[in-house]
């Protein structure tokens, strides 16, 4: 798989070269932000993937996605950035390219699943919400960025697609917080777990204003097995961590 890397940080596609060196399967280029450079080799290979920096001094890396899917309508995207930004923040096209953001200064883990990331492969999430709650995208365990961030991501999966409220949230998550300090509580755990899932490139929540909904497509969970079916088997206690949990259990 070819892959090419653009970052006007020599120290960014350092670190880069590090995480990458040892790998067969991937033939890599390094660029600093010439743009005819970039163009000419695009132009003349067949790139897989491209791992863009946002903000340099001669182009803007969404700008030159734009010419990059302009030549090859097949490549994939990865954003490196230190910028609060996600698929929704971006243009249809280009957003449509995109299979996530590498977040300055990203985990090797991260970088890891997308150079594994095939063109057609299909990632799926498992969660394991009887006993100790944790998530895993093929297999991997998902590494949330806080705790209240993949306690809101339990609370996603315990309305099974249905719409959350930030009232309901914030209602269950921080029932003893007064309004003035839960709802930025709330906006910080939107976001790490926006982050989080972006990093593994797997968007399954529909994101609007003051809701959010979960897309149950590619993912497998326990606790929805046992709502079509309450005598499925089970290990553990539902959720025991989370004081809210136990209104979920059907009777």
């Amino acid at each position: 798989m070819k892959i090419i890397v653009v970052d006007d940080e020599m120290s960014a596609l350092h670190t880069f070269l590090t995480d990458v060196i040892g790998r067969t399967d991937v033939d890599y280029k390094f660029f600093k932000d010439d743009v005819e450079e970039i163009i000419g080799y695009v132009s003349k290979n067949s790139v897989a993937m491209a791992f863009l920096d946002i903000t340099m001094p001669k182009i803007n890396g969404l700008v030159l996605a734009e010419r990059l899917i302009e030549l090859d309508p097949n490549i994939q995207l990865v954003f490196i950035t230190g910028l609060n930004v996600s698929k929704q923040d971006l243009a249809p096209t280009i957003r449509s390219h995109t299979v996530g953001f590498l977040y300055k200064p990203y985990d090797v883990d991260a970088l890891e699943r997308f150079l594994s990331r095939t063109v057609d492969g299909t990632a799926c999430l498992t969660a394991q919400m009887f006993g100790a709650f944790d998530c895993f995208i093929n297999d991997k365990i998902v590494k949330f960025s806080s705790q209240k961030s993949k306690e809101l991501f339990a609370l996603l999966l315990t309305y099974n697609g249905k719409t959350l409220t930030m009232s309901d949230a914030i209602s269950q998550l921080w029932p003893d917080v007064d309004t003035d300090k839960s709802k930025p509580l709330y906006r910080d755990a939107v976001w790490r777990l926006r982050k989080t899932l972006n990093e593994i490139n797997f968007n399954c929540i529909n994101f609007s204003r003051a809701q959010l909904a979960l897309d149950k497509q590619n993912i497998r969970c326990d606790y929805w097995d046992y709502l079509a079916d309450p005598q499925t088997p089970h290990k553990g206690e539902f959720l025991k961590s989370y004081s809210w949990s136990s209104e979920y259990l059907v009777t």
